[in-house]
């Protein structure tokens, strides 16, 4: 098959650890090259955010990553994209005047207006299936951050339309489909296929990066409030006042560099945190590292704590259980799926620093136990989460929906939708 990827604002090629440059980014990289060892044709259209860049890369064999010019070609923030999706549709409708595709995958809610009006501009409605994947869902956000919720206000009727005129809708996890139905997606068009990782790479066996003798804690991945690495933090503080002082917390990620971590702001923040709470000469920032050194910090580790508020799906757990290290993981999303309590690690209730330290303290006394759970960690991620089987089970839902889809409905374009209103009119 000849897929066009759309990632508006995650460009496989982007330098991890940055607001706007995590999971995502690793998702459409590993998905788009795996799916090429099948056999496939991936292209993958993404946003110009650097005028140097060449306007098409080949990322992997079988894998091209085509620049298109839509809005100032430099950084923007995801929530400041909208206004510039139709100029990405068009882009990418004149990019398929030479080549057409059989099916269409886009990732995140605007990368799913800029396929659909793309598809729509080429006259191929019926003929190229568009198939979505949200990766983080407007309406969970906003249920958790409220006021502070940054999407652009159209997000609340635009992410809904996408889903029902969106030919499949790909969820990542079982907790993401009960969402997506109340959004009104039919149930019948949705299919589950997990996130992955690359078990050649993150696995117990290798080098392992240098450390002291103390309990080894790490947070890893983008640098934002609601991952909640400040409630790993005070947990390492109620285990301090607990007499505890022997373990170290590493903060890995962020868009503040090796030599220069605490230039990130929310690396500041964390660091402002720990002085208060008192547990500063336990906590290590590491800002951001390439994605081929993480394995080699986490082997490193004697457990990686996940807290977000909410997390959609997580590919760190994967990275960590791939390395063998036990996983203490807040009880959302799709950290219920990946991380099995009581077998590949532990589960606590979000935004709940005293059970964070309960489990710490859990692996920290029982270290045969913390083996265990690790162990069982690298065993299910080879056999569930490998990226060759994540593409496989992606490739099976285009190949289902191709022989599923009519032409439909007609539906309107992002600009006959009018991008400026938001009064929940669109369908």
């Amino acid at each position: 098959m000849r897929i066009s990827m759309v990632s508006e604002h995650a460009s496989p090629l982007a330098a991890l650890g940055g607001v706007d440059a995590g999971g995502q980014n690793v998702h459409v990289a590993a998905l788009s090259s795996a799916l090429a060892r099948l056999g496939h044709t991936v292209t993958v259209y993404t946003r110009r955010d650097d005028p140097n860049l060449a306007d098409r890369v080949e990322a992997a064999p079988g894998v091209e990553v085509v620049h298109i010019s839509a809005g100032p070609p430099g950084p923007v923030s995801k929530d400041e994209l909208l206004p510039f999706i139709p100029a990405l549709g068009e882009g990418i409708a004149a990019d398929w005047d030479t080549n057409r595709p059989d099916v269409v995958h886009a990732h995140f809610w605007m990368s799913g207006l800029a396929a659909l009006n793309a598809v729509g501009l080429v006259g191929a409605q019926g003929d190229v299936p568009v198939l979505q994947t949200f990766h983080a869902l407007g309406t969970v956000k906003r249920r958790h951050q409220g006021a502070q919720d940054t999407s652009p206000v159209e997000r609340a009727w635009l992410e809904p339309w996408v889903g029902r005129n969106a030919d499949g809708v790909i969820a990542t996890c079982s907790d993401e489909v009960f969402e997506l139905r109340a959004m009104g997606v039919d149930a019948r068009h949705i299919s589950i296929a997990p996130c992955g990782v690359d078990s050649s790479l993150f696995r117990p066996d290798g080098p392992a990066e240098d450390r002291g003798s103390r309990f080894r804690v790490a947070a890893v991945g983008r640098l934002v409030p609601r991952k909640g690495v400040d409630i790993a933090i005070e947990a390492l503080a109620r285990i301090r006042d607990a007499g505890r002082d022997d373990i170290e917390f590493l903060i890995v990620g962020g868009s503040g560099e090796a030599d220069d971590p605490g230039s990130d702001p929310e690396a500041r923040r964390l660091m402002e945190c720990a002085r208060a709470w008192g547990v500063q000469d336990q906590v290590v920032l590491r800002g951001r590292v390439p994605q081929s050194e993480l394995p080699k910090i986490l082997r490193s580790v004697d457990a990686v704590v996940c807290s977000p508020w909410y997390e959609p799906f997580g590919i760190v757990p994967l990275e960590a259980m791939a390395c063998g290290v036990p996983v203490i993981a807040a009880s959302v999303g799709g950290l219920i799926d990946s991380v099995v309590d009581g077998v590949t690690g532990i589960h606590v209730p979000p935004r709940d620093p005293e059970a964070v330290a309960e489990a710490i303290l859990q692996l920290v006394d029982h270290p045969q136990r913390a083996a265990s759970l690790g162990r069982a960690g690298r065993q299910r991620t080879r056999s569930r989460y490998s990226w060759d089987r994540v593409a496989a089970t992606t490739a099976k839902v285009y190949r289902s929906t191709l022989s599923r889809v009519q032409p439909a409905h007609p539906f309107a374009s992002p600009g006959e939708l009018n991008l400026q209103q938001a009064d929940g009119s669109g369908r």
